[in-house]
């Protein structure tokens, strides 16, 4: 619950501060002056992009919770048994071990979203936060895909 109210906090801090930033966007492009559009212009773009990355990053956590929900309800989430750190990540030692279990399930049933989620499971485990993000991204994917 901790992790979901710090989520909350730090977009509303997100989106004030691009909002901060589109008021005076819109301020410079209102000077009139040459430099004061272009300055405004680009500063416009800035809110724009913080916005579709904000948005997209909620999609992202929200689609891979009900994922995770889902394969918790069948039964299907790898054993949370491994030996983990006083901060809670786990040893990457213990993480390895699991992971060809893993990526065998992928390469059985590519198209299982089951299987993509365990192997980004295994790969944030293991501390390798960008392939999670794939493979999270590809569970999602196929399992919004019709069958």
């Amino acid at each position: 619950m901790k992790g979901k109210i710090a989520v909350v906090v730090m977009a509303v801090l997100l989106v004030f501060y691009l909002v901060s930033v589109g008021v005076r966007a819109v301020l410079f492009i209102q000077s009139g002056e040459p430099v004061g559009i272009a300055i405004g212009l680009a500063l416009l773009i800035l809110p724009l992009i913080g916005f579709w990355a904000l948005a997209r990053e909620v999609v992202f956590g929200v689609r891979s919770e009900r994922l995770m929900r889902e394969l918790e309800r069948l039964g299907g989430l790898p054993a949370a048994d491994l030996a983990v750190r006083p901060s809670g990540r786990p040893y990457r030692d213990a993480a390895d071990e699991q992971f060809p279990a893993a990526q065998a399930g992928v390469e059985a049933e590519p198209e299982n979203w089951h299987a993509w989620l365990r192997l980004g499971l295994a790969y944030d485990a293991a501390g390798d936060r960008k392939r999670a993000r794939g493979a999270i991204r590809t569970a999602i994917s196929l399992e919004r895909t019709p069958k």
